[in-house]
């Protein structure tokens, strides 16, 4: 290049770009990645191996996210006035309109990345362990417009106030508004608040995310238009929406959602006796729970008045069905799609079969009786440890534990024949708490 060429000036960059990669609103994203990150680990248990679970967890930390976004928007839109840069902005060829949304746009995508990416790694940490249905996405579109709409309404309020403690304080009445719209129990305006928590049975119907997203939305954008455009009275357009949105969602209110046909749906094992079914939305776990259970149903083979199947459905059971121990909510019976206690759980399934949790006292024949069916179907955990108390405690408890050996044994003792016609008549007794009709040991 000769001497006398011209220096050419680097292009200059966009400031919106510059206010993308640099200055808060990254931090804000990483902020919002964290706090999700924290809130799920805390919870894992509880939440991965069911995509329901999952969309649950995501759904559910909104009520911290939206007042985490309101407040960083907050803290961005009074970054002017910290600095005392107003008047130097209010010289600026850009319109106010464009002023503000080259502040607010960053980290409003900021907010939804972080929130994505958790998101996202929340189903991929799901996806090994999941034993049924599909991913949940329905409501992840709204949620993410909804963190938005936070962050863009909190700049505005960011922009009409220097106090410097503004954020936290908006953070905080977001977080009560919230709080206590997500736990009332009635009142249709409830239906308004994006963080209303989301039953694992319900599914929304088609049109409610984009409704609360019109919400949201709409909400937002007219307080921006009503802060920064020329012509103001353009702000009623959105929100005339918002208020149309709204009042789709307070007038449907319980109609937002349907009962998820998944979950109540069930996949059943029909080889054995009792038949065992497990809900569809975790189906692929029939072999395990078969398993748990193969101990009970090969020694009922044969046996008569059984319940036709083990039911894994809300509500009560059936006439001719037993309920199957719980499997939900996971972190107890279920950890990432595996039993953590197979023998509880079969034992849980014999106490399901007698059926007589209502009964407040048992005759000494029916307790003894229901000790020994036990003992022979699957032991308690803990029935050593009990054992072993009675041993060591005074004549009366020793005299029961004598019994109740005895009884055992008696029952252990018998012939296959012998066995499944007791157990035809024992079981023919089956949730009643006096001693008529049951066999005697």
């Amino acid at each position: 290049m000769s001497l006398l060429d011209p220096v050419r000036p680097a292009p200059a960059r966009h400031p919106l770009r510059t206010e993308t990669l640099r200055g808060f609103p990254p931090l804000a994203g990483l902020a919002v990645l964290l706090t999700v990150a924290v809130l799920l680990a805390g919870s894992a248990d509880r939440w991965q191996g069911g995509w329901a679970e999952t969309r649950g967890v995501l759904h559910d930390a909104l009520l911290i996210l939206l007042p985490l976004a309101a407040a960083a928007g907050c803290r961005q839109g009074g970054r002017e006035r910290r600095r005392r840069t107003e008047e130097l902005w209010a010289t600026a060829v850009r319109s106010p309109l464009a002023g503000f949304l080259v502040s607010a746009l960053p980290l409003a995508l900021w907010v939804a990345a972080g929130y994505l990416v958790a998101a996202a790694g929340a189903l991929l940490a799901t996806w090994p362990y999941a034993r049924g249905d599909g991913p949940r996405l329905a409501l992840l579109p709204a949620d993410v417009v909804a963190l938005v709409a936070a962050a863009v309404a909190g700049q505005v309020v960011g922009r009409l106030t220097a106090w410097r403690p503004a954020p936290p304080l908006l953070a905080m009445a977001g977080y009560a508004v919230l709080g206590v719209s997500a736990t009332a129990g009635d009142g249709a305006g409830r239906f308004l608040n994006p963080a209303l928590p989301v039953s694992v049975r319900e599914v929304p119907v088609g049109w409610q995310p984009v409704a609360t997203a019109g919400w949201t939305a709409g909400l937002a954008a007219a307080a921006v238009l009503a802060y920064a455009a020329r012509r103001r009275y353009t702000a009623l357009l959105p929100l005339t929406a918002a208020v149309v949105a709204g009042g789709l969602l307070v007038g449907a209110g319980d109609g937002l959602w349907r009962p998820d046909p998944v979950a109540h749906r069930q996949v059943c094992d029909t080889s054995t006796t009792p038949q065992v079914c497990v809900n569809a939305r975790y189906g692929e776990l029939l072999p395990q729970v078969t398993e748990a259970l193969s101990g009970i149903t090969g020694r009922l083979r044969g046996v008569r008045n059984l319940p036709v199947r083990f039911e894994d459905r809300a509500g009560e059971p059936r006439a001719d069905e037993a309920e199957l121990p719980m499997l939900t909510p996971f972190g107890r019976s279920l950890v990432r799609g595996r039993l953590t206690d197979p023998e509880r759980y079969a034992w849980e399934a014999v106490a399901a079969l007698q059926r007589r949790g209502d009964c407040d006292t048992l005759d000494p024949r029916v307790d003894l009786a229901d000790d020994a069916v036990e003992n022979l179907l699957a032991p308690s955990p803990a029935q050593a440890h009990f054992d072993a108390l009675d041993a060591r405690g005074d004549e009366e408890h020793r005299a029961g534990l004598r019994a109740r050996t005895a009884a055992r044994a008696r029952l252990a003792a018998m012939g296959e024949d012998e066995r499944r016609t007791w157990l035809s008549a024992y079981f023919a007794t089956a949730g009643s708490c006096d001693a008529t009709g049951v066999p005697a040991l």
